[in-house]
């Protein structure tokens, strides 16, 4: 899970992992590690989820924490257009060192739709450097499961990790 700070990574998780979500906000410290079994996926998979630090002027993503990865998901808040610029960046700092790793972009808090920054230009945009734009909502759980499991598949298909 990478992106800016705030948009919605733990909570993303904690929907997915645990069907739920909370209106309080903590901000990981580092990384916070979570498990989950996917049975309907090619007989079974169990993820291993790694909800690392947002990224702002304070804090930066350690390279360290990618080792190993079978595929990221790009964090986008769909209330803030700024968030895109340090999406592209983490996204392109990870391509760099890890080309073959797949990857998905979610635009996150579409239960805010209507008071969403972002236009169809901006996620059109998005479309153009990420061939999987998934809208997400951590709050209803809307698209949440179809993003961690086309994750899943597209981490099998292209061969499992980068090690």
């Amino acid at each position: 899970m990478l992106g800016a700070s705030g948009v919605g990574k733990t909570s993303l998780v904690e929907q997915f992992v645990r069907g739920r979500f909370s209106q309080r906000y903590l901000t990981t410290v580092g990384v916070r590690i979570s498990r989950k079994t996917l049975s309907d996926v090619r007989g079974g998979l169990e993820l291993i989820l790694w909800d690392l630090n947002g990224e702002d002027r304070f804090q930066r993503l350690s390279p360290a924490y990618l080792r190993g990865m079978a595929g990221y998901l790009v964090v986008i808040d769909g209330t803030r257009p700024e968030t895109i610029a340090t999406a592209a960046e983490l996204q392109t700092r990870t391509a760099a060192d890890h080309p073959q790793i797949p990857f998905i972009t979610l635009v996150n808090k579409k239960d805010l739709r209507p008071g969403w920054s972002l236009d169809e230009n901006d996620i059109a945009q998005l479309s153009t450097r990420s061939p999987h734009v998934i809208e997400t909502s951590a709050k209803t759980g809307e698209g949440v499961e179809k993003a961690f499991e086309e994750l899943a598949v597209l981490a099998l298909d292209s061969g499992g990790t980068d090690e």
